[in-house]
């Protein structure tokens, strides 16, 4: 393999007309020329220095090792992420490597026979969001080590976003600042970023409104903003398009879908495809669906319109919290993968996200809300037969179950406002007497197994 090739990597606007470039470690979040958003770019032919067997075989010898960082899923990559940056100023906590989980008995239960949930919950603070922060966090870690006056990194967040943030600052010993919509996060998601030593501040806004307001803290360029709007973190995410299709040997499904808020994992995974089909490590694209909740639906309301329009919407409440945003800051990008990748924005309701997260439960999973929407989106698109039965579909779940036990509580409770919970399920409360307890057993074996009004 060619070893001694400096690869770079730079930021560069991506406006097609202006295409200014920055490097990476200048605090820059938009182009100064034209204030479009900016890109991390990598010279194509220094990649291709590299035949695409070589890359395969170099990601294939690092994968889950214990090579420092190569072991981490992002930072196997590196030549793809941040090729510059110095090994012992990566901070990582081996995210990545996360599970495709089989979905064999629901996707049976919904018409189609080769469905996978990518789970990318399955990491260090429960969401995929670590996949960007490593990246980000990194490289301001790389920038203090050369004298870069960094005294704190900030976010605005639905919830994931400031654990994840907390949790590398913490590693790296950087202080983080988290702005939080009062009382519209779970308490698991809450408590991550205090236990790791962050700044919360609880603002009585919502997500957007925090947006605003960091934006304007981290002016002062001593404050990192870390928001999916610095194409950093994008960097880290797209990996989860080169780990998917490196765990089916290289082979592209016919179909991914990925729920959709502030928009930026769209277009990280759209721009891993693209860089392994123009490295020549696949020969062909998958299509990209773009699930949003109905009550947070800016991009699906553009969609209709074919895109020729974009108008930010008030986000009603929904509980996928973390997609509950009206102004996404990465729309622009979104709008130009989803058109090269020949997408489809659906979005569902909050009793066909509910719903759909509690059918899959009972097929062995443990979804987030935000992967509900993305379930109740597949439902649809199959009764529609734009999702064929022996399509390969592979369904991105953003964070782990276990963040959103309220969610899960209030369901089979049945104490969500206009869901009707068609898979609840209760205990059933007996006296300690043993006919009682073989009588209850009795009837639910009768029933048969996950019973219920309509399960499958």
């Amino acid at each position: 393999m060619n070893s001694d090739v400096r690869y770079r990597a730079y930021f560069e606007c991506i406006n097609d007309e202006c295409r200014e470039v920055h490097e990476l470690d200048e605090i820059v979040y938009k182009c100064g020329a034209c204030g479009s958003l900016l890109q991390v770019t990598h010279d194509p032919d220094q990649l291709k220095s590299k035949s695409p067997g070589e890359w395969k075989e170099l990601f294939a010898t690092r994968w889950m090792r214990n090579d420092w960082p190569y072991g981490s899923g992002v930072w196997g990559k590196k030549e793809w992420v941040l090729p510059d940056i110095e090994n012992e100023n990566v901070v990582s906590l081996y995210e990545g490597g996360t599970n495709l989980l089989w979905a064999e008995r629901f996707a049976k239960s919904i018409g189609i026979s080769d469905l996978w949930v990518k789970q990318c919950g399955n990491m260090h603070t429960g969401s995929f969001k670590d996949l960007g922060m490593t990246v980000l966090v990194s490289q301001v870690n790389n920038m203090i080590s050369k004298g870069r006056k960094i005294q704190a990194v900030a976010c605005a967040s639905t919830g994931d976003t400031s654990a994840s943030l907390a949790s590398y600052c913490a590693t790296a010993g950087i202080q983080s600042i988290v702005f939080l919509p009062n009382n519209k996060v779970s308490t698991a998601q809450l408590i991550q970023p205090i236990s790791n030593g962050a700044l919360v501040l609880s603002l009585d806004t919502d997500f957007d409104g925090c947006m605003e307001i960091v934006k304007e803290v981290c002016k002062d360029n001593n404050i990192y903003l870390a928001n999916s709007m610095n194409s950093l973190r994008i960097e880290g995410q797209k990996t989860i398009a080169v780990e998917l299709v490196q765990q089916f040997d290289w082979e592209v499904p016919e179909w991914v879908i990925i729920p959709g808020g502030n928009l930026g994992n769209v277009s990280a995974l759209g721009k891993g495809f693209e860089m392994m089909f123009e490295l020549g490590l696949i020969n062909r694209m998958p299509r990209i669906v773009l699930a949003q909740a109905e009550n947070a639906n800016p991009l699906y309301r553009s969609y209709l319109k074919d895109f020729k329009e974009f108008e930010p919407v008030h986000a009603e409440k929904t509980y996928a919290s973390a997609i509950q945003i009206g102004n996404p800051v990465s729309v622009e990008k979104a709008i130009r993968t989803m058109k090269k990748f020949n997408g489809i924005v659906e979005h569902a309701t909050e009793d066909e996200l509910s719903n759909a997260a509690a059918r899959a439960d009972m097929t062995g999973m443990y979804n987030c809300p935000h992967t509900g929407v993305a379930l109740a989106v597949l439902i649809k698109l199959v009764e529609r037969k734009e999702i064929k039965k022996n399509e390969r579909v592979i369904l991105i779940s953003t964070a782990h179950g276990l963040k959103f036990t309220e969610f899960k509580i209030s369901y089979h409770e049945n104490r969500m406002e206009g869901v009707d919970p068609r898979y609840r399920n209760q205990p059933v409360e007996l006296a300690p007497d043993v006919d009682d307890v073989k009588r209850a057993i009795h009837d639910r074996l009768k029933a048969g197994i996950n019973a219920g009004p309509s399960f499958l």
